[in-house]
């Protein structure tokens, strides 16, 4: 144990400047799968438990972004399918630990990134929708050019739906009739009304526990993004994984250009 943890952290440096040496993304899409599963194997008696490691885990990812310069973060913490489809008892641990475990820690224990949401707030509980709100404005002064987006009962599809309500809407206002907006709609009009409109799109999406999908995040902004996917669930991800999925991102970006 005495010679692993320093040779452990050698690694973590040499990895470090290799991706510092190389292209790096611009936004990092987090689909962080396997909380259940690694509490499951831990032993714990409620695997619930295992968002709450979750949780402590995203705050210490986001020290692993400012170090290597990574500026843009979404992570994906709840989908609209697990607040339709999940038991009650694990939502409510699971809005419980966004609510103390990262909106609040993230606005008041938090001096770089600012926080943006992405998802249906107003189908959460009051709690949890007044801490995510209540992180955004604690942070919307910062002018770091760090963001992250915390996506909470998002879906990629339900989002490319609001977006094009929201269009409609705004031609109707103006006047035009429904020909004219379908004669003259465009890819950039989805775009402003999309729920990360003005950030950029990520050219990495990494997801844990060894699922090669994407689960309706970021379906339309992860487009042409490169997807990473690693074995690890996701309290168990740790910086030599992140390190390593920037490192293939610089490999594969440089073989591309």
């Amino acid at each position: 144990m005495r010679t692993f943890v320093p040779v452990r952290a050698a690694y973590v440096r040499r990895l470090r400047g290799q991706v510092m040496a190389g292209p790096r993304p611009q936004h990092v899409g987090l689909i962080m799968d396997g909380n259940r599963r690694w509490a499951r194997r831990a032993g714990l008696a409620n695997v619930s438990l295992g968002h709450k490691y979750g949780a402590e885990r995203a705050e210490e990812m986001l020290g692993w972004c400012t170090h290597v310069g990574v500026r843009n973060v979404t992570v994906y913490l709840c989908s609209t399918e697990n607040l339709a489809r999940r038991d009650r008892a694990e939502v409510d641990f699971l809005m419980n630990v966004i609510e103390t475990g990262l909106a609040r820690r993230l606005a008041t224990h938090n001096d770089r990134w600012r926080v943006h949401t992405a998802g249906m707030l107003d189908a959460l509980p009051d709690s949890t929708g007044r801490a995510l709100k209540e992180a955004v404005e604690a942070t919307s002064s910062y002018d770091t050019g760090f963001n992250v987006t915390l996506a909470v009962g998002y879906g990629g599809q339900r989002e490319i739906v609001d977006a094009a309500r929201s269009v409609m809407y705004e031609r109707a206002a103006a006047g035009d009739t429904p020909r004219e907006l379908a004669d003259s709609l465009r890819v950039e009009d989805i775009e402003r009304h999309l729920y990360t409109a003005g950030r950029p799109d990520p050219d990495l999406i990494i997801r844990t526990s060894g699922e090669q999908r994407l689960s309706n995040f970021l379906s339309w902004q992860g487009a042409y993004a490169q997807l990473y996917v690693c074995e690890a669930p996701w309290p168990a991800f740790r910086e030599i994984d992140f390190l390593r999925a920037l490192r293939d991102f610089a490999g594969r970006h440089r073989r591309a250009v």
